[in-house]
């Protein structure tokens, strides 16, 4: 897999360079870049399949690179840095991989092993575009897109889309309004603290609905909500009160 490590920081890349040629075999690292220019320069000339990106660099950053990238890209891209969270955020929200700094070995393995997985599937320039329009709403702001990743690829949503989400041990279930059920690895938690700023709520341990879509309340010790669609769901007595001052 032809790679390009991009970092203005030389230590940096001569630190990831050597960990991938000890711990990632199948990574050929063809070049490196110290700035968005000499990056698109070197992305034209090598042609590499995966990009080590670190975010923070002088005279644009790299989002600015995925900016000028075309919006069709095939390239993996792995992003690296050290702060910055509500970059941090964006890329949870659009399923990107990335690295905080400095490099954990351990994460690295996995990371290089998720874009194994994932080469071939045609998706990063939906994951770049997700992620670019995420970046756009600021770090605490409801976000546009979420990228959902499936065992052959990702499932672009609104969150508008979404009626309830419920918790499946490791997973989370997403009921969408098309009335579709998509079994995501990840938490409830994880999303959880993602849609909290775009109109969920946390209902019960095992539940987050989207408050747009509740058309009834009933009382109860806990109570129950009742959605659009007719679903009802249980509501935990000790999430009732965060419910009622969020609907009113």
């Amino acid at each position: 897999m032809k790679t390009l490590i991009i970092d203005d920081e030389q230590p940096s890349r001569e630190a990831l360079r050597h960990y991938l040629g000890k711990y990632c075999p199948g990574v050929e690292v063809v070049g490196e870049a110290q700035s968005v220019e000499t990056a698109l320069e070197a992305i034209r000339k090598l042609q590499p399949e995966l990009l080590f990106l670190d975010i923070e660099m002088p005279f644009g950053n790299g989002f600015d690179l995925l900016e000028k990238l075309p919006p069709d890209h095939k390239l993996e891209v792995v992003f690296v840095t050290a702060y910055e969270q509500y970059a941090l955020r964006a890329l949870r929200l659009s399923a990107a991989h990335y690295l905080l700094k400095p490099v954990d070995i351990d994460d690295l393995i996995g990371a290089v092993a998720r874009v194994k997985e994932r080469l071939g599937l045609r998706e990063q320039g939906r994951v770049t575009r997700a992620l670019l329009d995420n970046l756009k709403t600021g770090g605490q702001e409801a976000p546009k897109r979420l990228a959902l990743p499936l065992i052959d690829g990702l499932e672009i949503i609104t969150p508008e889309e979404i009626r309830y989400l419920e918790a499946a041990d490791n997973f989370t279930s997403f009921h969408l309004t098309d009335g579709r059920k998509l079994l995501i690895c990840r938490k409830l938690k994880f999303y959880d603290a993602l849609l909290s700023v775009a109109g969920f709520c946390r209902i019960h341990r095992s539940t987050v609905v989207n408050l747009a879509l509740v058309r009834r309340y009933h009382r109860g010790k806990g109570g129950s909500v009742t959605l659009e669609d007719g679903t009802e769901l249980i509501v935990a007595a000790a999430r009732k009160q965060a419910l009622l001052e969020a609907l009113v």
